[in-house]
């Protein structure tokens, strides 16, 4: 068994976060990171009225006894949410173990309220210096997230090889690696730069639980690592997504200089939402990390946590035996 300070605190079997993906993120999905062992997020901003994540909150809890986190997402959106309903949804309903930040810093008055009725705080990151505000703000502990991965990379183009050790050697809470993880050799390769627990994205995405029609899956199967891109560049929140057929028309856009009245038709999140419903693997973009690669096989979560952990040890075993 791997433990480390992160599943102490947390509570936690595995020292693995099931990466927040909106959409996808459910209830459900959730509940199944946490009871294989990892630490579930819950998108909050998939909900668009706290009337709704209150009901999701309350079906997580009859799905799982095991700790669970929530995400409040901080990023510029289409269709604001007002974070503050979400936190005293929180606060009201109880039960959520940490809440996780990303996308910009936190409201100190949400982290407060937060920090004084004793919920475990994470930051999410993409450089260190985000990593060393977020500690001195109270936060628990922090996700650096390397420009491999899937989602928000920020501007700075840092992977997690370059940000983990940094992040160690300057903070004092644990630290979680995350970009382009997606086994047991990721996750030896985190502990070993000193992070105390991974968070993983794309690999969940393609698990038997993962709200996602099958014909995407089945698409991103076979994709290698070169097949995502970055955009949203010229609006300045680049993304890493999938090289689809939306995610080239983005680009496409992006590079003619069109406004982003015109980009949002092609990546409008209602259409991802639909794409992963109706199954048409170029209606939307994807959020994918340069992992995808090294995914080949639909497994479920409760099967992906606990092989990656057994897998990691085996690469530690591999490593001793080097000494030998």
């Amino acid at each position: 068994m791997l433990k480390t300070r992160l599943t102490e605190l947390l509570g936690i079997e595995h020292p693995v976060i099931g990466g927040c993906m909106q959409w996808i993120s459910g209830p459900e999905f959730t509940a199944a990171v946490s009871e294989a062992g990892g630490l579930g997020v819950m998108s909050s901003a998939t909900f668009p009225t706290v009337e709704e994540f209150r009901e999701a909150l309350r079906k997580l809890k009859t799905l799982t006894s095991r700790p669970f986190a929530v995400n409040l997402n901080l990023f510029p959106a289409l269709r604001p949410i007002d974070n503050r309903l979400y936190v005293e949804a929180i606060l009201e309903e109880g039960g959520v173990a940490a809440v996780e930040t990303s996308g910009g810093r936190p409201p100190e008055e949400l982290v407060e309220r937060l920090r004084e009725n004793g919920v475990l705080l994470m930051h999410k990151c993409t450089t260190v210096h985000h990593a060393e505000v977020a500690r001195d703000m109270g936060f628990h502990a922090v996700t650096v997230f390397g420009s491999e991965g899937g989602g928000h990379i920020g501007d700075a183009d840092l992977t997690f090889l370059s940000m983990v050790p940094r992040a160690v050697d300057v903070l004092d809470i644990p630290v979680v690696a995350a970009g382009g993880i997606a086994d047991g050799r990721g996750l030896a390769a985190a502990l070993a730069l000193g992070a105390e627990g991974v968070l993983i994205g794309t690999r969940l995405l393609l698990s038997v639980e993962s709200p996602v029609h099958e014909a995407v899956k089945r698409r991103l199967l076979e994709a290698r690592e070169t097949d995502t891109t970055v955009i949203l560049g010229s609006v300045h929140n680049r993304l890493r997504v999938w090289k689809n057929a939306a995610a080239l028309k983005a680009s496409e856009l992006e590079a003619a200089g069109a406004p982003f009245e015109e980009i949002i038709k092609v990546v409008a999140g209602s259409l991802t939402r639909e794409m992963f419903r109706t199954g048409d693997p170029d209606g939307g973009i994807v959020v994918c990390g340069q992992d995808v690669g090294l995914i080949r096989e639909i497994k479920p979560i409760g099967e992906i946590i606990p092989g990656m952990v057994a897998e990691a040890e085996a690469a530690m075993e591999r490593m001793a035996a080097l000494r030998r």
